[in-house]
């Protein structure tokens, strides 16, 4: 095991810039038509608050479902290279099919989008952790890093598809999600030529595999501890996931968007979160660095702790703002700045720190399957999240509303809180078995 003074504390890897562009277009195209998705149905296409939020749930969760099955095709049958090309053609077609006005047209175009986020999103994020195998304590820091390549694209995808949709023709700004998606299929088809070989290679060399084929009794509690955590990530995606939904027609119908005698549109406002990663990305990701120089980088379990506390935060932030808006009063938008400020810090204590330790912990012949069981748990958040924000009416109150998930982010936290102190023995060595270094 490689001691805490051993490790290069140098640069980051040769590689990172063109999958961080990649990922950037690819999200681009994703949060573009992700912010126009509930306004397009609910104004356009005249759907109740119900049916869009259904539509939403089921849309956002199949995206984030079908990484399992892609996952699993790809350590079984695909080259993560083939992987990431279907992926990218099918998400491409799948924006062009919205750009035209017909419903079946809309439906396929949904399918074709989930369909190659399944090839593409858990690959991308494989090989990216590839990189780091020789550099594992820049592994929380890179992933940051990466994740500003996803919000990058998140900040500029909602103003421009956003505005285009809303405010000059709706299919227009789906079809400039389709540009965003051709240009990153581009950029990974050069940037991929300058990536080391070793990072689409099934097998390693044999040190590491011999790593790779470690007993059931060992590959067994990576799998469970993988598993815990994508649950407990379950709790945050449902909160988190009403910012493209009940959040963004708060923005619509009760948030006062007069910014200097212009009107902003309501989907611009979800390029608050990523803007926000922008900036404070690259703090966190000098803070996980220097702890960890120091051996006092908090393990994954407790950084999902603080992520849940902070995620409670926020909405109890959206509580205050829906007692304002219950009077009839159009809410500053300070409100929505604020509740996505919290949000922001707590996603980026769990969804870049959740790519980086499943990369890094799951087995090898596993890597990309479990991959996607992270990105299943993210499945099973969206829906939540959609179907809860149909219904928000019926809860009595926007209060209520908002309260529950205040609620359920600090129960979460107590919850996965207590299981780690009655486990922590086991967990703390189970984690320095991968990389010590960042555990304390």
């Amino acid at each position: 095991m490689e001691k805490p003074n051993e490790i290069d504390w140098g640069q980051h890897p040769k590689g990172i810039a063109p999958l961080f562009l990649t990922e950037m277009w690819e999200r681009l195209s994703y949060y573009g038509m992700r912010a126009l998705l509930v306004l397009y149905l609910v104004k356009a296409l005249g759907f109740s608050d119900a049916d869009a939020g259904a539509v939403y749930a089921f849309y956002t969760s199949f995206v984030y479902l079908t990484p399992v099955i892609g996952g699993y095709l790809t350590d079984r049958f695909f080259s993560y290279q083939f992987s990431i090309y279907l992926g990218s053609f099918l998400m491409l077609c799948g924006h062009i099919s919205l750009a035209f006005s017909d419903l079946s047209f809309f439906y396929s175009g949904l399918v074709l989008l989930a369909i190659g986020n399944g090839f593409f999103k858990p690959n991308i994020s494989t090989i990216f952790g590839r990189l780091y195998e020789k550099k594992p304590g820049l592994r929380d820091s890179g992933f940051t890093i990466f994740y500003m390549g996803i919000n990058l694209g998140g900040l500029i995808g909602p103003i421009v598809c956003g505005s285009l949709g809303e405010r000059v023709d709706w299919h227009l700004g789906f079809l400039f999600a389709g540009f965003g998606m051709a240009i990153g299929m581009i950029v990974f088809y050069f940037g991929s030529k300058r990536l080391p070989h070793f990072i689409w290679e099934k097998k390693r060399n044999q040190e590491n595999l011999m790593a790779a084929l470690v007993s059931d009794r060992q590959t067994k509690p990576k799998i469970l501890l993988i598993v815990l955590l994508s649950f407990f990530s379950i709790f945050f995606w449902m909160a988190f996931e009403q910012m493209g939904s009940s959040l963004n027609l708060f923005a619509l119908r009760n948030t006062d968007r007069f910014l200097f005698g212009f009107e902003i549109p309501a989907s611009v406002l979800q390029s608050i979160n990523p803007l926000f990663i922008l900036l404070f990305g690259p703090i966190i990701s000098f803070v996980w660095t220097g702890l960890a120089k120091r051996n006092k980088n908090p393990n994954p379990v407790l950084k999902f702790v603080l992520s849940l506390v902070l995620l409670g935060i926020g909405f109890f932030v959206m509580v205050i703002a829906a007692k304002y808006a219950e009077t009839g009063v159009a809410v500053s938008i300070l409100f929505l700045v604020f509740v996505y400020f919290w949000n922001t810090l707590s996603e980026l204590c769990l969804s870049p720190v959740g790519l980086s330790f499943v990369s890094h912990l799951a087995p090898v012949k596993y890597a990309s399957v479990l991959m996607g069981i992270w990105f299943l748990s993210n499945a099973f958040g969206h829906y939540a999240a959609g179907i809860l924000s149909g219904y928000q009416n019926q809860w009595g109150s926007m209060t209520n509303f908002y309260g529950f998930f205040v609620l359920c982010s600090f129960l979460g936290a107590i919850l996965l809180y207590g299981i780690y102190s009655l486990k922590k023995k086991s967990i703390l060595a189970l984690l320095k078995g991968k990389e010590e270094n960042l555990n304390r």
